[in-house]
């Protein structure tokens, strides 16, 4: 039987008409595959979204052609024939636009010859997930990191565990698979005797013991880039956490463009170190000890507040595909754009109020320039449900 229903290749009709090769955003559950459909849209092109929950904000948006799709990792035979049977339908092919790292892995292993994928290359793409191999990457490239050791077995982790200063945290260096597992990215120790717990609760996933670097989350950084085939980087953003949800440990709500060239001059040289190309972010915290920068991770994908880089003028999805079906590429950076804010609106409300900030600190974020990569009048839907399903759950 047809993985693809007669519902959905009705859906596909108007992408498959269309003279130009459609974008697909494979998991579009949050804002980081709604933020990618809206600007490609907008750039004229003909979005498909893919999703294996039914209740992702993608696709509702009324600008994309939902598909809710196998799970990529429970499911990959039966997610790898639908993929190429969508392509199949599309006869100028598609350009693949992953927001997760299940998804990222899942269709550089199964993508048809018809789906151009611009990020690799594709040797890398599994390797480029484990924070091991990142961090060595770091250390050739002279980018520092938090003191972190790699223990084999337990009675090394207790010798590191006696070592390191506290906070600690485990951080799995395959970390899809933990979170997986346990729903959590890490785990924070407050003793030698709660760290070496948190290696054994991820002892299957390669346990990294790591100082927990002090500061707010405001002194978390991001350089997102664009780079292409040729090592050449034509697009550049940098910016700032302010909050996360939760605080500490949780996922972008408000976040400011902020340039700094010693955040900029590592990520590039970090990225050639790794031999990435494609769309990335590079996160690093600011020790308030010192004043370096350590490096936390890589995305080697969109991140999830990536369009505040499309409204300081660098549309890394953009560069991508236009680069992906040869379009020339404009070289931009946000130097200029410092200040503009990036909000998560419905999440930032919930959680200041869970914080108990108060109605100023909460408003504070709002001055303009600010954007919201929600709610919209063009685009409804997805604000729509983001909002009811937190009336709901409050």
């Amino acid at each position: 039987m047809s993985p693809l229903s007669t519902t959905i290749q009705r859906r596909l009709r108007d992408a498959a008409s269309a003279p130009r090769p459609a974008a697909i955003v494979l998991e579009c559950s949050y804002v980081n595959g709604l933020s990618a459909i809206r600007t490609l849209a907008a750039f004229g092109v003909p979005v498909i979204a893919l999703d294996h929950r039914r209740q992702a904000l993608g696709l509702r948006s009324r600008l994309a052609a939902p598909v809710v799709c196998p799970h990529p990792h429970e499911q990959p035979d039966e997610f790898g024939a639908m993929l190429a049977e969508i392509c199949e339908v599309l006869p100028h092919g598609a350009v693949a636009f992953p927001t997760h790292d299940e998804y990222l892995v899942a269709v550089n292993r199964s993508a048809p010859t018809s789906l151009r994928l611009p990020f690799g290359p594709r040797e890398l793409i599994e390797p480029i997930q484990a924070k091991r191999f990142q961090y060595d990457a770091a250390a050739r490239a002279g980018v520092l990191l938090p003191a972190t050791f790699h223990p084999a077995d337990e009675e090394a982790a207790g010798r590191a565990a006696e070592m390191l200063r506290y906070p600690a945290v485990m951080k799995p260096s395959e970390g899809a698979g933990f979170k997986r597992q346990h729903g959590i990215p890490l785990v924070v120790a407050e003793t030698p005797e709660e760290l070496l717990a948190a290696y054994r609760l991820g002892a299957e996933f390669a346990p990294m013991l790591q100082e927990q670097i002090p500061g707010g989350d405001d002194c978390l950084w991001t350089v997102g880039s664009y780079v292409d085939p040729g090592g050449a980087v034509p697009g550049i953003f940098c910016g700032r956490k302010l909050l996360q949800a939760p605080a500490g440990v949780g996922t972008c709500r408000v976040g400011v463009a902020e340039w700094d060239d010693e955040a900029v001059d590592y990520a590039r040289r970090l990225l050639h170190a790794l031999g990435y190309h494609g769309i990335s972010q590079v996160e690093y915290k600011r020790d308030p000890r010192d004043g370096t920068l350590r490096l936390m991770e890589v995305n080697a994908r969109l991140w999830q507040w990536h369009s505040l880089a499309a409204a300081c003028g660098v549309d890394l999805v953009q560069m991508a595909y236009q680069d992906a079906i040869g379009e020339p590429v404009t070289t931009r950076t946000s130097r200029a754009a410092g200040g503009r804010r990036w909000v998560a609106l419905v999440r930032h409300v919930r959680e200041s109020r869970r914080e108990h900030l108060g109605l100023r600190r909460t408003l504070a974020p709002l001055r303009p320039p600010f954007s919201e990569p929600v709610l919209s009048l063009r685009d409804p839907m997805p604000g729509v449900h983001q909002v009811i399903g937190a009336m709901r759950s409050s």
